[in-house]
């Protein structure tokens, strides 16, 4: 950003040239002074997903009952699976929608763990989201996991230490490709062509990327992945997940969780649980329908608008952000926390300082600009390039200017809401 001006008429002029610009209007703007930062944990509710939704209800649901099913009910998951595997570079066939994050994680990495059973060591990282590290946690008892170590400022992993725990002990590595504090983006490409020379297999979380960042699992031989639905892909609150495995290990990767939906011939209601072919064997039980169709619509705008496209903006938005902050708010107690070279970002960028969370809590409360917390002192901006302006940007930095230097954040407790 060469021409960096730290003006409204800058940003509006960034915004005017905005290719993605047309597709601000797809969403739900009721509120037009509030600035959403939160993109990354919560997308905007596409407004096809509410005509779909009300469809679906009224003569889906409504009309049609339990017909339904055979009227593209049933195939959905399999559907809506292969049009996200088109935003990470993977062929039909190798991804479905089902469950929680949580719950993929843990039936790949189980099967990962059976197809080389005779190796003990998983490793994930410090950048890793928790509840991954307590799903591998969970596995069975003589896995050992190793944890490796961030480097000094907590933004990115230790990456010598990672090749230096790759062994023939390994069996998985699990990373997430963006971190969700800092955003440190991998290179996945390159983690997983070390680990395949150690003879291990991977996993990667793209629940901070899908959407935002691009992806090539086929191209760069990843074995497992797995993400969430309900931030970049505007999915809706609490929306199914996916998985991905590659179609050479479909055949050796089972679940642990056999569901009838997972079966070969689940209509049949034999007794004994045989495998589906291919990615269907990852189902579990009755897929959450009007949550799953939810998710198509906003996965389309994405594929309209497209991948290379939407990362351009997200860099320009990042880049612009980080740009004005240095400008205004780091005198003011501020630093940042996430990588500086746009190549090792993500679509986030966390801002530190001691006050983070009380500034937080005023900026939802106060300045109707809403960003979220993550412990000890981040504060996260998510940058949703389908509806984030460059003057939403400008206009968040300069309120957070006056919450901070007008003090308002001190009217408020440092005892933490249940959701930060």
């Amino acid at each position: 950003m060469k021409d960096f001006s730290p003006t409204r008429n800058f940003a509006l002029a960034l915004d005017t040239a905005d290719p993605l610009a047309r597709f601000r209007a797809e969403f739900d703007l009721a509120d037009p002074d509030l600035r959403y930062m939160d993109g990354n944990s919560l997308g905007r509710l596409p407004l096809k997903t509410a005509a779909r939704l009300q469809k679906i209800t009224a003569d889906e649901w409504g009309r049609n009952l339990i017909r339904g099913w055979n009227t593209g009910w049933y195939e959905a998951p399999a559907r809506i699976g292969d049009k996200i595997g088109q935003l990470m570079g993977a062929a039909p066939g190798q991804v479905i929608v089902s469950d929680s994050t949580s719950v993929n994680l843990y039936k790949l990495a189980h099967a990962a763990l059976q197809i080389l059973a005779t190796r003990p060591k998983i490793i994930t990282d410090r950048l890793n989201f928790p509840s991954d590290i307590y799903i591998l946690q969970g596995l069975r008892s003589d896995s050992r996991i190793q944890i490796i170590p961030s480097s000094a400022d907590g933004l990115a992993p230790d990456l010598d230490a990672l090749r230096a725990a790759l062994d023939e002990q390994t069996a998985l590595v699990t990373l997430s490709h963006v971190a969700f504090k800092s955003g440190y983006l991998y290179n996945m490409a390159e983690i997983t062509r070390q680990a395949h020379q150690t003879g291990a297999l991977v996993l990667w979380d793209l629940s901070h990327s899908i959407g935002v960042v691009p992806i090539e699992l086929d191209a760069w031989d990843v074995d497992f992945a797995i993400g969430c639905t309900y931030k970049y892909l505007n999915g809706g609150p609490g929306a199914p997940a996916f998985l991905y495995v590659n179609r050479r290990l479909q055949s050796e990767a089972i679940s642990p969780i056999w569901g009838w939906f997972g079966q070969t011939r689940p209509f049949d209601f034999s007794l004994n649980y045989a495998p589906a072919p291919g990615i269907a064997r990852f189902l579990a039980g009755t897929p959450p329908i009007l949550s799953l169709l939810a998710i198509e619509p906003g996965v389309e705008l994405i594929l309209e608008a497209g991948i290379p496209a939407i990362r351009q903006k997200s860099i320009e938005l990042t880049e612009y952000f980080i740009r004005l902050a240095q400008d205004k708010l780091f005198g003011r107690g501020f630093m940042l926390g996430s990588p500086r070279q746009a190549e090792e970002r993500g679509s986030h960028v966390s801002l530190r300082h001691p006050e983070g969370y009380r500034i937080n809590r005023a900026l939802i409360e106060e300045m109707n600009i809403i960003p979220d917390f993550r412990e000890p002192d981040n504060i996260r901006f998510g940058f949703a390039p389908l509806y984030t302006r460059f003057e939403d940007v400008w206009e968040t930095v300069e309120r957070l200017q006056r919450v901070v230097d007008e003090r308002w954040y001190e009217k408020y407790p440092k005892t933490k809401l249940a959701v930060t």
